[in-house]
């Protein structure tokens, strides 16, 4: 589908990619030559542990990842755009590859019980007033989307909602925990101005499950570097996740007892919400001998360990579209999981979809020690990525349905 002309103008004006890092002063002239462009902001809290490498030290999900990739994108077809993010100590207005940032409160500011209130609504409200944007943008399932919905809708704004999860589109799965934030994310849903899904799986859930039409919209991908061969890779198996109950991290330690003969690696943060099970996985995982726990990685550095791993496991039943997986396959690494979102590990061949422990140590083996097994899987990843991920097309729905939330609040703003 072609861009529409002010897209394409935009385009044509403004896509050079950006560099890496911007300055707060060159950030500065340049958001003023762009001060008549669309100005589209995205809401994710924690997205600045992707952005601004010196604040990377903090947890990582696939979310944050996915936001900042799409921010990106977007500055280099000329919109103007900003983030709203944790107060992690950065200056408020700063700006980063020309994304300026504007801060709500600290992670774990206010009375439990509480906070939701102040300081969390009340600085989220207050950043979304100083970004003052077009478009507001966010994913994931939870209380802001909800306010979010409200705000746009209460300011003339336009707001765009993408699921995370399969659950996001389940009303009684929503990794939720309070009745109050699951009306607020119901709330959101049916006001929010449009809706995208990871995939077909999705799509149909919201349907069925709220009645919502939406549009499918795949994920983002950072470009890779070259694909290391079988013989250069020096780590055999790789696990990568948040340590929440149903990642399933037990299975995988399960897993790595059942493969004595391999070197075995697992990586993922501690998370408040979920600091138990961090610590009970830990202290297991200190009596297997081929394991070695790494705990949290920055996510500027975990790309090496997908670079350098023969597989990468995933032991989730239930997910979204992991974003892990892309990770991999970018870097020709077979996956090997029980979930198997729109069937695109079997239909494309890019590892094995199992559905026990023992399965999956079979399949491990199958291209652990099979160097030719290895090599034709991983080509195949490395294939997939390029003929479905290249980013013109991987973006574009998402153009789509931001221009169209632009024309909407034009004609909106024609007529009142």
């Amino acid at each position: 589908m072609l861009q529409n002309d002010g897209s394409r103008l935009r385009g044509a004006l403004f896509d050079a990619a950006a560099p890496e890092h911007l300055t707060t002063e060159v950030a500065s002239t340049r958001f003023e030559r762009m001060h008549d462009a669309p100005h589209i902001c995205l809401f994710g809290e924690e997205n600045l542990s992707v952005l601004a490498p010196e604040y990377g030290t903090h947890n990582v999900g696939g979310e944050q990842v996915q936001q900042t990739l799409l921010a990106r994108a977007l500055v280099r077809r000329g919109y103007r755009v900003s983030m709203i993010t944790h107060d992690y100590g950065q200056p408020d207005g700063a700006s980063w590859q020309g994304i300026q940032v504007f801060k709500t409160s600290r992670p774990n500011a206010g009375l439990p019980g509480l906070r939701v209130a102040h300081p969390r609504a009340t600085r989220m409200w207050s950043a979304c007033r100083r970004a003052a944007a077009d478009v507001y943008y966010t994913s994931c399932a939870g209380f802001h989307v909800g306010l979010l919905a409200f705000y746009a809708r209460t300011h003339g704004a336009r707001f765009i909602f993408r699921t995370a999860h399969d659950a996001d589109c389940e009303p009684e799965n929503l990794l939720i925990r309070f009745w109050r934030d699951k009306k607020l994310y119901e709330y959101g849903l049916r006001h929010a101005h449009g809706i995208l899904t990871q995939t077909e799986r999705q799509r149909a859930a919201m349907l069925s499950n709220y009645g919502l039409p939406s549009t499918t919209a795949i994920m983002l991908i950072e470009a890779s570097q070259r694909r290391l061969a079988f013989d250069e890779r020096t780590l055999d198996v790789l696990w990568v996740n948040n340590f929440r109950s149903f990642k399933r991290p037990e299975v995988y330690l399960d897993l790595c007892e059942h493969l004595p003969e391999l070197s075995c690696h697992m990586i993922g943060g501690r998370l408040a919400e979920a600091a138990e099970t961090y610590d009970t996985m830990e202290a297991r995982a200190r009596f297997i001998g081929n394991l070695q726990f790494h705990g949290q990685i920055p996510y500027h550095a975990v790309n090496d360990y997908y670079a350098r791993t023969k597989v990468f496991v995933s032991t989730s039943q239930t997910e979204g579209f992991p974003n892990s997986y892309l990770q991999a396959w970018a870097r020709g690494t077979p996956v090997i999981a029980f979930f198997d979102p729109d069937g695109v590990i079997a239909r494309h061949g890019l590892g094995y979809v199992v559905d026990n422990v023992e399965s999956m140590a079979s399949a491990i083996k199958a291209l652990t020690q099979n160097a030719a097994a290895w090599e034709s899987c991983s080509e195949r990843c490395r294939a997939y990525m390029a003929r479905e991920y290249a980013e013109q097309k991987v973006v574009q729905p998402y153009i789509d349905e931001i221009e169209r939330q632009l024309a909407a609040r034009r004609t909106l703003r024609k007529s009142a």
